[in-house]
């Protein structure tokens, strides 16, 4: 299952998020629940080209397919593994279709009530997105034009789906948060939260079963064609990459003598010798007051206990000097402070927020340090700095070159850089014709990066770690999903099918007890009778609210008992299929959550998770019908076979 999508598209935050992918960066952008929010209705008045007409406005043929292929390249940041045929046939095609329109609708809709969405604010989302930032930071122009070329886009449409989006989350996200549900409301919730079931479950191992004879060429034949996916080696990709790191331009960034005896008399002031102290003061609002507690102070009594009797809190500075303690408090505290011997009190001082007192607490005098003590320090600063201006040197040449559509093997030849070659790798860097083939941490941005590209992409530059490193990446070629001939994966066909007629013997032996349980005879004979060695059965006690707290979800037997009628029985799979559950529900005792407060708050929370969601799909469907959506049921299906790549079949 496309399990990702479909939490996207089921989950709160689906209600308000869709990305597009744009080459190698995420164009994220709220769509306030744009998918799957309501059904289209078909088709009269649709031109020739188009799938849909939303209110006045069309959605091409062409616009849906590059959605749709945009959509995917989004899903493959989670499942990079992730094809056309999966995407289109697990709702994806459907999905966008309905963002499109929503969106177009929520666009003509805001339109219509007077909201604006300006070209600043457009503008600020473009430039926000991190991958469009460039060494110094800042929004790259540049590499913007890049990505658009790469990916056969304009601004324009970018553009216009930044506007259209902006719409639909001004309109949605205002929905979204609504959480209030009356307690009323929630009672019967709360009630059904605290029903607890009681009921007995058995379990009947495919190990224990017989398998049956031996199977013959014919049978590993017939279940490896039927079961060809699962011998079938996913995508491959060949990697083609040249890495550039601190280490080759070492050479460049060993500093001079020169640039040692610059940089420090640059910062000769941060070498020269220094004093600093240690000040523990405390501001009393009026002039009387701090007098009367620097009599105190100076009697001999700590300023911490003076202040602290007069209902103030002294506060100290540790190691402080002149400067940053004048930045605290003022030039005048600092003269006084900085002039006075250790132990003395000063003040009171007058400052902008009363009256200073202060005691110096000691005084440390800090000796300078020559260019001979520091020169080490220096020159470990300077090295840094240089090796980043080398490398952000070469890599802003290379950029260049691959903005004039330099190929991969011409930048390599221009720097002199060593290129490698991977074996076909999977998505998560394994050659899997290779048993010893283990992932490659060091290269796992750079298979990712090439897992992302597509078929005549040209290379990219991809950041490692944080020292400055990069590499040329490019995407050598690509390896479809191939099936293992029978031959070489015999023996764990053999395995599978033992594997699998084991499974269906525990079913039928499964069958078999169920079918005695429903005449009546108790679970426990019932199982006795199979004569296998079984575990014995086990009582199988919770209660709804119990269930709905395990962040893990409910174990599916446990979900299988709160779905079935009391004193009947049912069988389940084990979810790792090693055998077969019988699971039988002795008795149902219904809650009742009058009186009980924190149930109801708890269900009155839950409950109001999801409003928001309903709030808006009701929204939406209200501005649908009200631009007028009419769909192409034969563009529709044309469209989805040219994805499918079956158009002309």
């Amino acid at each position: 299952m496309l399990a990702f999508f479909r939490r996207l598209t089921h989950s709160k935050v689906g209600v308000v998020i869709t990305f597009i992918v744009l080459g190698v960066i995420a164009l994220a952008f709220a769509a306030g629940d744009i998918t799957g929010l309501s059904s289209m209705t078909g088709g009269a008045g649709i031109t020739g080209g188009d799938v849909a007409k939303v209110g006045k406005a069309e959605v091409t043929e062409n616009e849906l397919k590059t959605q749709v292929q945009t959509q995917l390249e989004g899903f493959r940041q989670e499942q990079p593994t992730l094809d056309m045929a999966t995407f289109v046939n697990q709702g994806g095609f459907e999905g966008t279709l309905d963002r499109i329109i929503s969106s177009m609708a929520l666009e003509q809709f805001g339109r219509a009530q007077g909201m604006v969405v300006s070209k600043r604010a457009v503008d600020g989302q473009i430039a926000s997105i991190p991958a469009l930032q460039g060494p110094t930071g800042k929004f790259d122009e540049n590499l913007y034009r890049q990505v658009l070329a790469q990916r056969k886009l304009t601004d324009a449409q970018i553009r216009s789906d930044i506007v259209r989006d902006t719409y639909a989350q001004q309109l949605t996200i205002p929905s979204t948060g609504a959480t209030q549900v009356a307690s009323q409301l929630a009672l019967p919730y709360a009630s059904l939260l605290l029903e607890k079931r009681t009921g007995t479950i058995g379990f009947i191992p495919a190990a224990v079963v017989p398998a049956g004879p031996t199977p013959s060429d014919a049978d590993l034949a017939t279940f490896y064609k039927r079961n060809v996916a699962r011998y079938t080696v996913p995508e491959r990709r060949i990697v083609r990459y040249a890495v550039v790191t601190p280490d080759q331009v070492k050479a460049q960034a060993v500093p001079t003598d020169a640039e040692i005896a610059q940089t420090y008399q640059q910062d000769r002031a941060r070498y020269a010798a220094t004093e600093k102290r240690t000040i523990t003061q405390v501001v009393v609002a009026d002039q009387a007051g701090a007098n009367a507690l620097a009599a105190k102070v100076k009697a001999g009594t700590s300023l911490a206990d003076a202040a602290r009797a007069a209902g103030l809190e002294a506060s100290t500075q540790t190691g402080v000097e002149k400067a940053a303690y004048a930045g605290t408090t003022s030039a005048q505290v600092a003269d006084a402070v900085f002039a006075a011997a250790s132990g003395a009190v000063i003040g009171p001082v007058r400052t902008q927020l009363g009256w200073t007192v202060a005691k110096i607490d000691t005084i440390e005098n800090v000796p300078g340090r020559t260019l001979d003590q520091v020169r080490g320090e220096i020159a470990a600063t300077l090295a840094t700095r240089k090796s980043a201006e080398a490398l952000s040197a070469i890599h802003d040449k290379i950029d260049d070159s691959l903005s004039g559509n330099a190929t991969f093997d011409e930048v390599i030849a221009d720097q002199k850089m060593k290129p490698v070659t991977t074996p076909a790798l999977i998505a998560n860097g394994v050659n899997p014709d290779d048993a010893t083939s283990k992932p490659d941490p060091a290269i796992a941005p750079l298979v990712a990066a090439a897992f992302q590209a597509a078929e005549g992409d040209g290379p990219q530059l991809v950041q490692l770690g944080t020292d400055g490193g990069f590499a040329v990446v490019a995407l050598g070629r690509v390896v479809p999903a191939t099936p293992r001939p029978l031959a070489q994966v015999r023996d764990a066909v053999l395995r599978d099918v033992t594997a699998e007629r084991a499974r269906q013997a525990a079913r039928k032996v499964a069958a078999d007890v169920l079918a005695r349980i429903n005449k009546g005879m108790p679970i426990a004979q019932s199982l006795a009778q199979t004569k296998l060695q079984i575990p014995a059965p086990r009582p199988l006690t919770a209660s709804r609210a119990q269930i709905a707290a395990d962040p893990r979800g409910a174990p599916p037997a446990l979900a299988l008992m709160f779905s079935m009628a009391p004193n009947t029985a049912k069988t389940l799979a084990a979810p790792d299929d090693s055998g077969w559950f019988v699971i039988k529900l002795d008795s149902i005792a219904s809650g009742n959550a009058a009186g009980n407060d924190a149930a109801i708050k708890a269900a009155r929370a839950n409950i109001g998770r999801s409003v928001g969601r309903e709030y808006v799909e009701q929204f939406a469907k209200a501005v649908r019908a009200d631009v007028g959506v009419k769909t192409d049921s034969t563009a529709l299906a044309r469209t989805r076979a040219d994805l499918l790549g079956q158009s002309g079949n």
